[in-house]
């Protein structure tokens, strides 16, 4: 990424961050994934219990790792059965998630095809926290939408034994496969719980 592109990303994080503060939402600015991950681990508190759905940004940030590794209550989802992994993460201190999409005005765009992920968002777990990088912020809805269906999707679609048309043309079909990721679209144009949503944005290009 070239400088001005960065310095053009740090100024729009924080038209991000203004929006997000008229939603009841708050939002930080990392220059980079260390500040992110240093960040994310002052948000998240010692000795909290953390969730999370398929958040690649989490782990490209070193995140994940770090909760592993240090004083925290990582719950981890490979070791139990879906329903568990989901009603552990309801009841945890932090949820973690990325953004497929997100609006310079604070809008927070997700597609899921499970919709554990966006229900833990709506509701449950104590806080949520964001790591979104700046290449997900959208000028509006409508653009996020579409990013959100035309790249997000059919780049998860990629790591997935699933056919789906997005995974053959690489962009989204409105399909009805049996294996379409799009069954649950979430956005969160407000939260009405103080402190309880939080987004990092990253000045690099993180996640799909």
């Amino acid at each position: 990424m070239n400088e001005n592109m960065k310095k053009r990303n740090e100024v729009l994080a924080q038209t991000v961050i203004k929006g997000l503060e008229s939603r009841n939402m708050t939002g930080y600015y990392a220059a980079d994934k260390g500040e992110a991950l240093k960040l994310a681990l002052e948000i998240i508190g010692e000795g909290s219990s953390v969730a999370m759905g398929g958040c690649q940004s989490a782990h490209e940030i070193g995140l994940v790792d770090a909760l592993q590794a240090g004083n925290y209550n990582y719950i981890d989802r490979s070791n139990m059965t879906p329903r568990e992994g989901l009603l552990a993460a309801y009841d945890a201190d932090v949820f973690l998630s990325s953004a497929n999409a997100m609006t310079n005005d604070g809008i927070i765009v997700n597609i899921d095809g499970n919709s554990n992920r966006v229900s833990c968002i709506a509701q449950g777990p104590k806080r949520v926290l964001f790591i979104v990088g700046m290449n997900k912020v959208c000028s509006d809805l409508d653009a996020a939408m579409k990013r959100a269906r035309n790249v997000a999707a059919p780049a998860n679609a990629q790591r997935f034994d699933v056919k789906t048309p997005c995974k053959v043309t690489g962009k989204c079909s409105d399909c009805k496969s049996p294996d379409t990721l799009c069954c649950q679209f979430l956005i969160t144009r407000f939260s009405r719980h103080e402190g309880r949503i939080h987004v990092i944005l990253v000045n690099d290009t993180l996640g799909y």
